[in-house]
């Protein structure tokens, strides 16, 4: 059963109670990727595909059709694979948009306790609610978040960007806000992405009177906020991370 979103926020706040207010741990926005960023379907420069892995790829799109033979690759293809081959294969099939073997993939790692993924788990399920989000698919995207909560694993910074650009991917800012308010109680500090992309999307809705609370708060997270302020409000910016949602 998919909970509510408000279900699963109560339980982050449960679970994870506010951090010290003198902690300090502000991520900075260039190394955050939020649901809404622009996303060129491209290969990372440092990502260079083994003739193993594209044999794998290859063999799971040829079995996407029917669980029994994708079970099949999985286990005897991905399987024999190195640990960084499977994960070059699953980023290989977020770029092509393969959402079915991405959750195939993603559900193979997860119950590969042998290999030692434990700490990559957090922005694999992060990369794969931004997948989610792209492709409309917010009772999975809310499910895969409350599926984080339930493994033990604290969400960070980065996992409540994406769950808010889930949402805004679908015009709902009211529950985007929701996650703002859940990532901060939870002591998750908000960084420079957060509130660019609530505050331009919120500016598009002509929600003013959230617009000028968010302005009035990124003053205690981001650098710089007099111009970090001036910046988000440029409708047509020279350097955009982000497409806004319409």
């Amino acid at each position: 059963m998919i909970l509510r979103p408000s279900a699963w926020i109560f339980q982050t706040e449960l679970l994870f109670p506010p951090l010290n207010s003198t902690t300090n741990n502000r991520s900075k926005a260039t190394t955050v990727v939020c649901g809404l960023r622009s996303c060129k379907n491209k290969k990372p420069p440092s990502m260079v595909i083994s003739k193993e892995s594209v044999q794998v790829i290859h063999a799971l799109k040829l079995a996407k059709n029917s669980e029994e033979k994708l079970n099949q690759v999985l286990k005897s293809k991905l399987l024999r694979l190195l640990k960084p081959d499977v994960l070059i294969v699953l980023a290989e099939l977020h770029r092509q948009n393969q959402l079915h073997l991405s959750l195939k993939v993603l559900e193979f790692i997860i119950s590969d306790e042998e290999a030692g993924y434990d700490k990559l788990l957090l922005p694999l399920y992060s990369d794969t609610i931004l997948l989610l989000g792209k492709n409309k698919m917010i009772e999975k995207a809310e499910e895969m978040f409350y599926e984080v909560v339930e493994k033990g694993l604290k969400p960070d910074t980065r996992l409540f960007n994406e769950m808010i650009g889930v949402y805004l991917q679908v015009g709902n800012t009211e529950k985007a806000m929701e996650v703002y308010r859940s990532m901060k109680a939870s002591g998750c500090l908000p960084d420079a992405l957060t509130f660019t992309i609530l505050i331009r999307n919120l500016m598009n809705n002509g929600e003013n009177e959230l617009v000028e609370t968010l302005k009035k708060e990124s003053f205690d997270y981001v650098n710089k906020p007099d111009k970090f302020v001036q910046k988000v409000q440029l409708k047509n910016p020279k350097k955009r991370h982000i497409n806004l949602v319409i």
